[in-house]
């Protein structure tokens, strides 16, 4: 009799994997049922500062804070992999149900005047 010998490491990485799968799905509902998505840690200080501009804008944002949240490690993970695997995960922003990316990427929107429309657009700023 031969047993199929698999190492702990790749049994852990599929756990992963699965884990991370279910996860983004999870990330995608979340995004998808309101207009902006904010994945944040309550004390990150750049998390902080989206939050302030959004709500500057006059934009009332939903925030999962994923440091109490359970299951906030893996969503970190799977944000991460979004994000194509850079190492400062949070905040993550996402309009209209759709990913606009980390700090980085969501300043850039704001500075080039594209954050704005994309804003009405996805119903979260009137005017």
């Amino acid at each position: 009799m031969q047993y199929q010998r698999e190492s702990w490491s790749s049994y852990i990485e599929a756990r992963r994997r699965v884990g991370t799968y279910e996860c983004l799905e999870r990330i995608e509902r979340l995004a998808s049922e309101n207009a902006v998505v904010i994945f944040s840690m309550s004390s990150c200080c750049m998390c902080h500062a989206i939050k302030r501009l959004f709500c500057g804008m006059g934009v009332n944002p939903t925030v999962y804070e994923l440091d109490e949240d359970p299951r906030g490690k893996d969503m970190e993970m799977a944000l991460n992999t979004l994000l194509g695997g850079r190492s400062a995960t949070v905040p993550v922003v996402f309009v209209g149900g759709k990913l606009v990316g980390a700090m980085d990427r969501v300043m850039a929107s704001h500075i080039s005047g594209n954050l704005v429309p994309l804003l009405k657009q996805a119903g979260a700023l009137w005017l």
